[in-house]
């Protein structure tokens, strides 16, 4: 398929984005940038979620990772259940209490200053690292299948990309985002499943024996109790997967906004429940649709790439299924990337204008000119770390990501357990240095531990470690009186 004619795919898709855009953010204030007036239906933030955590990440990635660690990443879904039930039943109900806009707001009435800030700018070094990866993967595909055909350098390719978000969601924000987001959802669940199709049909598998084959191969395998010393080990992964949701979704400023735009706390819950739910076969979905990729390029004599997360690119985009699977391909990327990166960006607007600069009393007028003002320079900083990413990565995206969230989110998870499970108050001044060295400590014990622990290998459980110093600095140096 030409250049020309996926650009044109491309290009509609994203006017249809523009026209909801407009729709949505007239009349908006910064109540609807911020917060959507708390007027989001449940169900509409909901299914937009499933996107936003989903991303493009798990678009690629995800597929490509079933064939190096089987169907292991299902016990981290199954994790999230206790992660989501936790975050509904215990962190919203705290910041619907306190009417938060940041919820890193909670920080300052509970500990301090220095307290707060600290957690705002884990949040914001966080997802701008997570937003640039996921908008690396959209550039580079497209760099590949349109823009390197006419010579166009990456660097525009990443301003092009980053561009388009920042028009649609200038305006309207969370409101805006709210709508876009079911829309690129509905876009990415359409292409993996039509995916699938595509690719059974090529194989001569009917529906049974489409289930018959992912169910039976050796890929396939869920459960892992063998070796404790395996990342893949169920506890490692069921606990980590809770925690990583915990810190991923209830102390992510990101995924909190969209929750924090329902009416209230019963339609808050109501969302969280169903989304967690509709998340188990959606991620199922993914790892089939890995199962039917390996299974296709033996078949017909593909080698697996060295990174595995080009197996779904390469047999996408390479002509080897109709060039239909090529647009579905790009089209369910973009969706899955957009729909998270967009939140990202007005969930940084909104921490930096809120949380950084201190904008609470502003009068309207001089609110929206600062937050206009952010919400450029939070594009910029994304174009520069995609760029930066593009010359140091070097491993699976997917694992990349989950990495840099056990170091940055590790301080987070603390800092939000001992303020709500103990009543201590804290030396104020001396918690960034807890938070900044529980990561460090963390990182030294990662590249020692089969030396020191007898060949025990940290995974995503590196991340409850991470908050378990934390918790343990932040004990060290409280006040003697408890508040």
């Amino acid at each position: 398929m030409s250049p020309g004619v996926i650009f044109s795919i491309i290009a509609g898709y994203f006017l249809v984005l523009l026209i909801i855009s407009y729709l949505t953010g007239k009349k908006a204030d910064n109540a609807a940038f911020f917060l959507g007036n708390r007027k989001s239906p449940w169900y509409i933030v909901a299914f937009g979620m499933i996107g936003a955590s989903l991303s493009g990440v798990t678009f690629i990635s995800v597929p490509g990772w079933v064939v190096d660690s089987q169907f292991s990443y299902m016990q981290m879904v199954i994790g999230y259940l206790l992660g989501y039930l936790v975050v509904a039943n215990v962190l919203m109900p705290l910041y619907y209490k306190l009417n938060l806009t940041s919820i890193y707001t909670y920080l300052e009435s509970r500990f301090g200053f220095f307290s707060y800030k600290t957690g705002a700018a884990f949040f914001l070094l966080s997802r701008i690292i997570g937003a640039a990866v996921r908008l690396f993967l959209v550039a580079n595909v497209l760099q590949i299948t349109v823009f390197s055909e006419w010579n166009v350098p990456f660097i525009a390719t990443v301003v092009i990309t980053v561009l388009l978000i920042w028009l649609y969601t200038n305006k309207g924000g969370i409101k805006t985002i709210i709508w876009t987001d079911s829309l690129q959802t509905l876009f990415m669940l359409l292409a993996v499943g039509l995916s699938v199709y595509f690719i059974s049909r090529s194989l001569n598998l009917d529906f049974r024996s489409m289930v018959k084959t992912v169910a039976d191969h050796s890929l396939s395998r869920v459960l892992f109790f063998d070796d404790l010393h395996d990342k893949r080990y169920f506890l490692k992964q069921f606990f980590s997967g809770a925690f990583i949701t915990i810190v991923m979704t209830g102390l992510d400023q990101d995924m909190m906004q969209k929750n924090l735009s329902c009416k209230n706390i019963k339609e808050a819950k109501k969302n969280m429940y169903w989304f967690s739910i509709v998340l188990v076969p959606v991620n199922l979905l993914f790892m089939s649709l890995g199962v039917l990729l390996f299974v296709y390029a033996t078949s017909n004599g593909i080698s697996i790439p060295e990174h595995t997360d080009d197996l779904f690119p390469l047999i996408a985009t390479q002509g080897y299924l109709q060039p239909v699977v090529t647009v579905l391909f790009i089209l369910g990327l973009i969706a899955a990337a957009y729909s998270s990166a967009d939140s990202a960006l007005t969930s940084l607007t909104t921490s930096f204008t809120v949380d950084i600069l201190n904008t609470k009393g502003l009068v309207e007028n001089a609110l929206k000119r600062i937050r206009k003002r952010v919400h450029v320079l939070i594009s910029v900083i994304l174009v520069i770390v995609i760029l930066i990413f593009k010359v140091i990565n070097d491993q699976s995206v997917i694992s990349a990501i989950f990495t840099v969230a056990g170091y940055t989110y590790g301080p987070l998870l603390g800092l939000y357990s001992f303020g709500l499970f103990t009543k201590f108050k804290v030396k104020d001044k001396l918690v960034p240095w807890v938070a900044l060295s529980s990561p460090v400590i963390c990182y030294i014990l990662n590249i020692y531990s089969e030396t020191l622990l007898g060949g025990y290998q940290f995974g995503f459980e590196l991340l409850i470690l991470n908050g378990l110093i934390t918790f343990t600095g932040l004990y060290l140096i409280k006040e003697k009186r408890a508040k």
